[in-house]
């Protein structure tokens, strides 16, 4: 268990650095750049995107808790969990969110992907203390859910997927790494995706992917689909999920590799699937919704390069975590668990 007795209050103490921006009315940014008929099934026309806050170094890894009914997301190089609920806005929720000790070996600190389980827990890619763990927030402490692999420290774990039977799928990049490959501190040669069990095992499904990233499941938990940050192969992955839970038939879902070379901002990061089993990708451009069959139907354009993004309120909101911003867009389709 890591004590981090110099955490924050978890709720109520205001942002500093981040412009809240009002209760109720917002500013609109960026546009919806539609390919596809099929997408006004998911994105009404004139549905209008949202700048809810600013100021943040890198907001990444956003989680919608139901219970509450408030939005919590990483700003992992600030060392910081933020809480944005409306009516209030932006407060922060947990500092230090990751490493707590004196000379930080890394560049990026805090926690990054986050994601609730069947406890209301939040269970969180720990990026800069190179684990995923649990938040215990009655005593403000951390419980270490894993840090190894075969003996050996994981690079920087990045983000997080939980089945329904509990078992935890995670991304192992070494963003959080100083000299990111070539750092002295990696001790894992390669970038790996990884299954957590409740019993602790964890187990190696894929290193294929030079930066595996975001990570998501379809509806019925039978394909696992897995970003690739790298501008020369800048895809999604899906595979398919064996009886075991093991992986399988890796196939590119989608290569944005071409929009990445003509100059859109981003690449492949977070994602989250709706109800219907489409992807809803950070990637070039911002966030792109794709089919269960790997057609892109059209892009949330925000602007700025986007890491990651999340379903909130009734299902149909969609929260995105956008460079130093917070957006939102409302949809008329529904997240997985809603």
């Amino acid at each position: 268990m890591i004590h981090t007795g110099t955490m924050a209050a978890l709720v109520g103490t205001l942002m500093t650095t981040a412009r809240l921006l009002g209760a109720q009315s917002f500013p609109g940014v960026g546009e919806v750049e539609r390919l596809d008929p099929a997408l006004a099934s998911l994105i009404a026309p004139g549905a209008k995107i949202e700048k809810l806050a600013d100021g943040f170094d890198w907001a990444e890894g956003p989680a919608w808790r139901k219970r509450g009914g408030y939005l919590l997301f990483s700003d992992a190089p600030r060392n910081t969990i933020y809480k944005w609920k409306e009516g209030q806005g932006i407060s922060v929720f947990l500092r230090p969110a990751g490493f707590t000790t004196p000379n930080p070996p890394g560049r990026e600190l805090g926690s990054n992907g986050l994601a609730f389980d069947a406890h209301d827990t939040l269970v969180m890619a720990d990026h800069g203390n190179r684990q995923i763990a649990r938040l215990n927030e009655g005593q403000y402490t951390k419980t270490t859910l894993a840090a190894r692999h075969e003996g050996k420290r994981f690079n920087s774990p990045n983000d997080l997927a939980i089945r329904s039977n509990g078992d935890i799928y995670f991304t192992d990049p070494p963003f959080g790494l100083e000299g990111l490959n070539n750092d002295p501190a990696k001790e894992i040669p390669y970038s790996g995706v990884y299954r957590l069990k409740p019993s602790g095992e964890v187990t190696l499904l894929t290193r294929e992917l030079a930066f595996p990233n975001g990570i998501a499941f379809s509806p019925d938990e039978k394909t696992l689909y897995v970003s690739n940050t790298e501008a020369n192969r800048a895809v999604w992955m899906a595979y398919d999920v064996r009886a075991d839970g093991t992986i399988a038939q890796g196939r590119v879902l989608f290569d944005a590799s071409a929009l990445a070379r003509a100059g859109r901002k981003g690449l492949p990061d977070g994602l989250r699937v709706d109800t219907k089993g489409n992807l809803f990708a950070a990637g070039p451009g911002g966030i792109l919704v794709i089919s269960p069959a790997g057609k892109h139907l059209g892009t949330i354009i925000t602007g700025q390069p986007t890491a990651n993004c999340a379903f909130g309120d009734d299902g149909s909101t969609l929260y995105m975590a956008a460079n130093n911003s917070l957006m939102r867009i409302k949809l008329t389709t529904k997240g997985v668990g809603f």
